[in-house]
C-alpha cells in the first residue's frame, strides 16, 4: 500500500503544495523575506515547531536547507511509516529537522542528525531548543563518512543532503541499517547523477523522483 502511493505522491503536480515562489529558490541561500505555507497546526506542540520553521524562514536562516514544499513530503513520508529513527545527513541550521519533527512527535520516534559544521550545528540547536524538540533530536558533529559507522539499526528514513560526493558512500554505509519497509530520501537529485543511476539499478530498491521544489528522490527498501 505504501508503495503504490508513494508513486502516486511523485506523480503529483509540483503545486499540489502551496509554496511562495520565493521559496523554491531557498537551496544555497542564506534564507528568504516569503513566509511559508504551513498547516493548519493540530496542537501547541505542533503550532510551536512551526513558529520557528516559520520566523527561520522571515528572518534568514535557512542556510542549504530545503524549501517549504520538500519539508512537507519529509514530514508527510516519515509519519507515514510511523518512523521511530531517523538519521538525517546535513543538519544545516535545523530546518529540514524541524520538518522531521512534526512527524516524530506523532510517532514517538527519534531524529539522529549528522553535521561537520561547528557554527551551523550550534544554530540548529539553539532552533531545537526553542522548538520545544531537543528531546527528540542527537546532533552529531564530525565527518559523516566517520560518524555514520556508529549508527546501530533499524533505521525508518534516511534523509540525505549534505555534500553531493558523499551520496553513495553513505548510501553504501546507511542501507544494510534500514529496515525493510524502511525510506532512503535524498534532496538536489539532479545534482547526484551517479547517485541516482546506483538506487534505480539497485534490485533491494524501488525508486521515485519527485522533481518538485529542490527535486527529492524517495527510494523504498523492498521487503
Amino acid at each position: 500500500m505504501l508503495r503504490r502511493s508513494l508513486i502516486a505522491a511523485a506523480a503529483v503536480s509540483a503545486g499540489s503544495i502551496s509554496l511562495p515562489a520565493p521559496l523554491a529558490a531557498q537551496r544555497g541561500r542564506r534564507g528568504t523575506s516569503a513566509a511559508p505555507t504551513l498547516s493548519q497546526p493540530k496542537d501547541d506542540t505542533e503550532k510551536r515547531i512551526q513558529g520557528v520553521i516559520h520566523d527561520m524562514a522571515i528572518r534568514g536562516g535557512t542556510w542549504a536547507s530545503v524549501p517549504t514544499d520538500d519539508g512537507q513530503w519529509l514530514r508527510i513520508l516519515t509519519e507515514s511509516v510511523n518512523a521511530q529513527r531517523v538519521v538525517e545527513v546535513g543538519t544545516s541550521t535545523g530546518y529540514s529537522g524541524l520538518f522531521f519533527s512534526l512527524a516524530l512527535t506523532r510517532t514517538g520516534g527519534k531524529l539522529i542528525t549528522h553535521d561537520i559544521d561547528e557554527g551551523r550545528s550550534a544554530q540548529a540547536k539553539a532552533n531545537f531548543e526553542r522548538a520545544g524538540v531537543s528531546a527528540m533530536v542527537t546532533q552529531v558533529l564530525g565527518d559523516a563518512q566517520v560518524t555514520l559507522k556508529k549508527i546501530e539499526a533499524p533505521v525508518d528514513v534516511v534523509f540525505l543532503d549534505a555534500d553531493k560526493e558523499g551520496y553513495v558512500p553513505y548510501l553504501d554505509i546507511l542501507l544494510p541499517h534500514v529496515r525493510p519497509g524502511g525510506l532512503i530520501l535524498a534532496h538536489n537529485t539532479d545534482m547526484v547523477p551517479l547517485y541516482l543511476e546506483r538506487v534505480q539499478r539497485m534490485a533491494t530498491l524501488e525508486t521515485v523522483i519527485y522533481t518538485g521544489g529542490g527535486g527529492l528522490s524517495v527510494s523504498l527498501k523492498k521487503r
